[in-house]
């Protein structure tokens, strides 16, 4: 494996210590749930996914998400393998926390386009 250099072009330079991530949020702005892959396929989510926007076969608690995304590094994403099951934090979204969703739901599920 190369050697990580700290000079020249491309150069790591990290200061020593740790990073909180959403440091400014709330408790209230926080919570914790508990994911269940009961599909038969892995799924993914990234960092700023809408939480009950999430693939149908991924259980947890959709409403308690409403307006939520993972409290994980921007860019990165938790992957569920079919069957696992995983305890993660998430935070709250900015703003009015109306996110237009990448799934449309049916009248008959109480939501059309993402809004209540």
């Amino acid at each position: 494996m190369a050697s990580v250099s700290s000079e020249g072009p491309g150069a790591f330079r990290i200061l020593p210590g740790q990073i909180e991530l959403n440091a400014d949020r709330s408790g209230d702005q926080r919570i914790r749930l508990v994911f269940v892959n009961t599909g038969d396929r892995p799924i993914q989510i990234g960092s700023h996914l809408h939480l009950p926007d999430a693939n149908s076969a991924l259980d947890f608690d959709r409403a308690a998400a409403r307006g939520f995304r993972l409290d994980i590094p921007s860019g990165t994403s938790q992957r569920f393998e079919p069957g696992a099951s995983r305890e993660l934090d998430a935070v709250a979204l900015r703003g009015a926390r109306r996110v237009p969703g990448i799934q449309i739901k049916t009248e008959a599920e109480g939501v059309l386009d993402g809004v209540a």
